[in-house]
């Protein structure tokens, strides 16, 4: 069956047809990786790294665009590995500015997110961010800090929009889904 799928991905990138699903496989778990990034940020004239961050997704994936996986209703969840420490009120803030930029303005939802962002975010510490498709719920926990869960499609969109949609470092959207 794998050697079929090999051949099948082979033709396709013959016959012009691009990478397909098939060059994706999903792991034993069922999540498929779509990509990683670095989230960095310029302060002064360094550019300093904030966090790894990973995305993934149950299938069926949707098309290769970053539109397409902010709207998609399915399991997804962002995973960040911190590679600094950063105080949670400045996280706080580039949420809120994030959500700001993007048009989203439920406010209440947004200080329910932002609030599991409460204490200082360690080197080496991590971030979930999920979203369940049968509950139509978004949860973030945060090491050390706290946890939060928030529910409605509209706000899933808005929270992988900061990823996705306008972000001062496009690329890492692109880095995101580079792997589908």
């Amino acid at each position: 069956m794998k050697a079929l799928r090999t051949l099948v991905t082979i033709a396709l990138l013959l016959l012009g047809g691009g990478a397909s699903a098939l060059a994706l496989e999903p792991g034993k778990d069922g999540w498929y990786n779509t990509g990683e990034g670095v989230r960095t940020k310029a302060v002064a004239i360094i550019t300093a790294r904030v966090y790894a961050i990973r995305h993934d997704m149950k299938g069926p994936l949707p098309a290769r665009n970053k539109q397409a996986v902010i709207d998609a209703d399915v399991d997804k969840r962002f995973s960040w590995y911190m590679l600094r420490d950063v105080e949670g009120e400045k996280i706080q803030k580039a949420l809120r500015d994030a959500f700001a930029m993007n048009g989203y303005g439920d406010q209440a939802k947004i200080g329910l997110f932002v609030g599991a962002f409460s204490k200082e975010l360690k080197e080496k510490g991590s971030v979930s961010i999920s979203y369940s498709a049968a509950t139509k719920t978004v949860s973030v926990w945060v090491a050390g800090g706290g946890s939060a869960s928030i529910a409605g499609l509209d706000f899933m969109k808005a929270v992988w929009s900061i990823w996705l949609g306008k972000i001062d470092q496009p690329t890492l959207g692109d880095a995101l889904i580079s792997k589908m």
